[in-house]
């Protein structure tokens, strides 16, 4: 072999298959649904409340009711006024709680400005937060007791399962520590026995300490923001973040080889998806990398409809 074309070669990074980890656990739940209906005559029902018309939001919730349609559980989706009052909001929420065909209840945040996020995420029955947010689910899976598990983070940890990830005895660097997924991914992973560093924005010498990582988990919110530099070659890296483009210079600059077909999104869609990792440089060092899209949105929307069989399941004892 001519060694000169042989010291060119870069290898990419592998492809951790967030779509077909996702399929699996949908089917896994639609068998779960199918089973409750056969044998109890239940439907497992989410009720999703969505307040005000942000476009994010509410093509996040036809996914889900979408999702629920295929798999053979009931959906109810409520759109409310973004100038809905808080006590209104309640009310409703209280109502779904009394409800007993309802099994799963979500309301789609962020919520709007002046509403108490935290109020209404714990005025949620815990039997039927199918998110994982309300404070007895968090404080259960802290204590390692039964409890429905964020939806993101749960997500992460069957992907690196499923996807035959070493987790026991690996160095995990979480960058972020959000409620929604840094604090609670970097918990699960540690529950496998991870040996666990959460960074932050006030972390210091940020890319010293994620190169030590075998598995690099990044939400930050910030597009292409983690590089070459910050990632120990071979390392599996997890890019939970979800960020729109829509200029193309970033494309050209963060999307390598990739972006004439990322430009091409662009011009037909306004704009085109980055996530929180610089795809065109982590490519060349990661072991392996989760595609976005394609990646972690997928398996959250799947862990949302097994946490709602599961729920169906659990409040019936069954």
């Amino acid at each position: 072999m001519d060694t000169t074309t042989q010291s060119n070669t870069v290898k990419m990074a592998g492809k951790l298959d967030g779509a077909r980890v996702a399929a699996e656990i949908k089917r896994e739940a639609a068998e779960g649904a199918e089973r409750l209906l056969r044998e109890h005559g239940i439907r497992p029902r989410l009720v999703t409340v969505l307040v005000g018309e942000d476009p994010a939001s509410a093509v996040y919730v036809r996914n889900k009711v979408r999702t629920c349609e295929e798999l053979g559980l009931a959906s109810e989706p409520h759109q409310l006024p973004a100038d809905t009052p808080a006590p209104r909001l309640l009310e409703m929420i209280a109502e779904f709680n009394r409800r007993e065909d309802v099994d799963g209840l979500l309301v789609q945040l962020p919520l709007p400005k002046g509403v108490d996020e935290s109020a209404v995420i714990e005025a949620i029955d815990p039997a039927k937060d199918v998110d994982g947010f309300h404070p007895v689910n968090v404080g259960r899976m802290m204590q390692r007791r039964p409890a429905l598990l964020p939806c993101t983070p749960a997500g992460i940890v069957e992907l690196l399962v499923r996807e035959g990830v070493k987790i026991s005895g690996a160095r995990v660097c979480v960058v972020g520590r959000s409620n929604i997924v840094g604090r609670p991914v970097a918990e699960l992973l540690l529950q496998r026995d991870a040996t666990v560093t959460i960074c932050h924005s006030r972390t210091d010498c940020l890319s010293e300490v994620t190169r030590e990582a075998d598995i690099l988990i990044v939400a930050i919110g910030r597009p292409g923001y983690i590089r070459a530099e910050h990632v120990r070659p071979g390392a599996t890296v997890v890019d939970v973040g979800m960020n729109r483009l829509t200029h193309e210079d970033d494309v050209s600059v963060l999307f390598g080889l990739d972006a004439p077909r990322r430009l091409k999104s662009l011009r037909e869609r306004g704009y085109t998806l980055v996530g929180d990792v610089n795809p065109a440089e982590v490519e060349r060092v990661a072991g392996r990398l989760t595609p976005v899209p394609g990646g972690v949105g997928l398996l959250t929307v799947a862990m949302l409809m097994r946490n709602t069989v599961e729920a169906a399941r659990r409040r019936r004892g069954l």
